[in-house]
């Protein structure tokens, strides 16, 4: 992952089991982004965490999985500034079986699935941003 310690706000994760994603439906208050719709694990950098750090902070505070910054493999920062000033980042990384079986839910978002990323590309309800990260992340060279 190539970060040059700038700013950021937030990191998102796409989790990919096999050929679905980890998503949860955000809960649906008016009061925070995107309420009701489907997500990815992520959230709002805390500190000076890298984006890594984020990223993998936020998959263990909403599914309580601990996942090594080595096992991530595709990192891409994107600039929204419809929505904050400072790029966000997005990466992804691959789980495992045992991975998916220690998944403990948190208090954030009525629930959670492994969603078909074909599926999550095309939900009417999923976060749209997030979808068009799924089709670059696919379209990507792999290492």
């Amino acid at each position: 992952m190539k970060w040059d310690g700038a700013a950021f706000t937030g990191a998102k994760l796409a989790a990919l089991h096999d050929d679905s994603l980890l998503v949860y439906r955000r809960d649906d208050k008016p009061d925070i982004p995107f309420p009701g719709l489907i997500d990815l694990p992520g959230g709002g950098r805390e500190g000076d965490e890298s984006p890594a750090d984020c990223a993998l902070r936020e998959l263990h505070e909403e599914f309580g999985i601990i996942v090594s910054a080595e096992r991530l493999h595709y990192a891409r920062s994107y600039h929204l500034p419809w929505y904050r000033p400072a790029p966000s980042w997005f990466l992804a990384v691959r789980l495992t079986d045992a991975d998916i079986a220690a998944i403990c839910f948190g208090d954030e978002g009525s629930d959670w699935q492994l969603m078909a990323v074909n599926s999550f590309i095309g939900h009417g309800s999923a976060v749209s941003h997030l979808q068009d990260r799924i089709v670059d992340y696919r379209g990507a060279p792999t290492d």
